[in-house]
């Protein structure tokens, strides 16, 4: 069964998403969940998983922050709250984190989501024997790995048929550094920034600073919609749509194309020609400042340096 995975941005869009044909809604709070669209309170993540759960879905809670030492000492309470509201999954990056759900027993099962690091097969198995029911495979990962690791991993795997990409993350505030240091007053919308390489105009890094430091993502989001019957045959079926950068309607607009897609597939009506027609209405509901194209999927791994 194909499951489809969305970030949610507020409490209209979440209920939106479900009437959409989402499984899973993920949120989280920005204490202790990475590049989240908004950070939602205690009482809406209560709230979320209550209309999740009495519409037949499930809701994952972002855990997957690097813990430091003040964040350490402060998650127990937070996992024993979501363990008390019944969130279904959780993320999680930390072994800290891992080692602390075991030692207090909290029951709530986890997927092991350590970013950019999750590259093999035989480190999801890792984590699989020490508790994770699921693993979020790296973004930067081409078909022929992504085939092989879920061929081999003994728990589902997760990967991103639609968002943006991560590419750096840095505890030390830059984008307020770099203003510090020309002299200026940082009032931009703090996620409207980007980077660009000299000589290069069409890079478009987007960058931005929470909680967490600062995250730089790649210039083009992901879209996977034309190879979606590649990850079906494989085995593949948690899919994640990200919304961080693709707000309100729109994105609800996306994820009823590739609910869409999903049901083209379970009935055996797939063919190459609305692959592409459902690519085309993908880009067309894209943001436009945002270029889109199949990220690492489809390169030659030999070819990547």
């Amino acid at each position: 069964m194909i499951e489809l995975i969305a970030t949610a941005e507020s409490m209209g869009q979440a209920q939106k998403l479900l009437e959409a044909g989402v499984n899973t809604l993920y949120i989280g709070e920005d204490e202790f969940g990475l590049r989240l669209p908004t950070s939602f309170s205690r009482e809406e993540q209560k709230e979320l998983v209550h209309l999740a759960h009495h519409t037949g879905c499930k809701v994952i809670v972002a855990v997957n922050a690097l813990m430091h030492n003040d964040r350490i000492k402060t998650v127990v309470p937070y996992l024993q709250f979501l363990h008390d509201i019944q969130v279904d999954t959780i993320t999680v990056g930390d072994p800290g984190v891992i080692h602390l759900l075991k030692k207090h027993q909290i029951d709530i099962p986890f997927i092991y989501d350590a970013q950019t690091m999750v590259t093999s097969a035989n480190q999801v198995n890792f984590w699989a024997k020490r508790g994770a029911i699921g693993a979020v495979l790296a973004r930067e990962l081409t078909k022929e790995e992504l085939l092989l690791i879920s061929k081999q991993a003994i728990v589902p795997v997760e990967v991103l048929v639609y968002g943006a990409t991560c590419i750096h993350q840095s505890k030390r505030p830059l984008v307020q550094n770099y203003f510090n240091y020309v002299g200026e007053s940082n009032t931009t919308n703090e996620r409207s920034l980007f980077l660009a390489e000299p000589k290069k105009e069409e890079t478009h890094y987007s960058i931005y600073e929470d909680r967490n430091g600062t995250h730089i993502f790649a210039t083009n989001d992901v879209n996977l919609s034309e190879q979606l019957d590649i990850l079906a045959r494989a085995g593949i079926t948690q899919w994640k749509l990200d919304g961080l950068f693709t707000k309100g309607d729109r994105f609800v607009e996306l994820v009823k194309l590739f609910s869409e897609a999903r049901n083209t597939l379970n009935t055996d009506n797939w063919s190459s020609e609305y692959a592409s027609d459902i690519t085309k209405r993908v880009q067309l509901l894209h943001p436009a400042e945002r270029s889109l194209d199949e990220g690492f999927f489809v390169k030659n791994p030999e070819d990547i340096q």
